[in-house]
């Protein structure tokens, strides 16, 4: 049975979110409230948390787990950034979007993708999930909350919790979310692509509306 905290989504309660980072820390998984909709979270350097959220996400190794980061400064240290990324990165941090690029050796192998060693990061834009992030000290593996089967994500903790209270160890209710993923920008290659529209405008960094895939 998961531990429920109701926290106040712009002022959380410091003494609520630090009884979630021990769960987390503890190797607990946790579903949270982000500037897209709610999310799955482990610790990073959990090999048995990390394996449970792709479990309940129902998602196999090929699929690009994603790296919460405090700033933009700490996103650099676990991936490859060059002077041209930086810029786009800049631009859209924090913010809901999602950016594939390639993984530094700070990232355990066994979390980014097992062919072209790349990893999902971004800098989230809500007060919660900042608190926690700080808390921890350290990014948090994560991944969008889409049931199995389903392709639309979750954004209310209360229907998240009948869902899935037997499931993760954590439940941080910050009331709704905006009910749309990140939007996913591939860095890796020649020019940016727009893997997946969601709740980010691509054109605020100058790229095309229109989805790759």
């Amino acid at each position: 049975m998961s531990q429920y905290f109701e926290v106040h989504p712009l002022n959380p309660q410091p003494r609520l979110l630090k009884q979630a980072a021990q769960i987390l820390q503890a190797g607990g998984v946790a579903a949270i409230p982000t500037d897209s909709s709610y999310a799955l979270a482990c610790h990073l350097d959990d090999k048995a948390a990390a394996e449970q959220l792709r479990r309940i996400r129902a998602v196999d190794h090929r699929h690009h787990l994603t790296l919460l980061c405090r700033d933009l400064s700490e996103l650099a240290s676990y991936a490859r950034v060059d002077n041209r990324q930086y810029r786009l990165l800049k631009l859209a941090t924090p913010g809901p979007f999602t950016f594939i690029l390639e993984a530094t050796k700070e990232v355990p192998r066994r979390v980014s993708h097992p062919s072209r060693r790349t990893i999902g990061l971004r800098v989230p834009d809500h007060p919660v999930t900042s608190a926690l992030l700080d808390l921890l000290g350290q990014p948090l593996l994560a991944t969008t909350l889409i049931p199995p089967g389903e392709s639309e994500p979750m954004n209310d903790p209360a229907l998240i919790r009948v869902r899935f209270e037997k499931t993760v160890q954590a439940i941080v209710d910050a009331g709704a979310c905006p009910m749309q993923p990140t939007t996913v920008i591939d860095l890796t290659g020649d020019a940016p692509v727009v893997v997946r529209l969601g709740r980010g405008d691509p054109a605020l960094l100058g790229l095309a509306l229109q989805a790759d895939a």
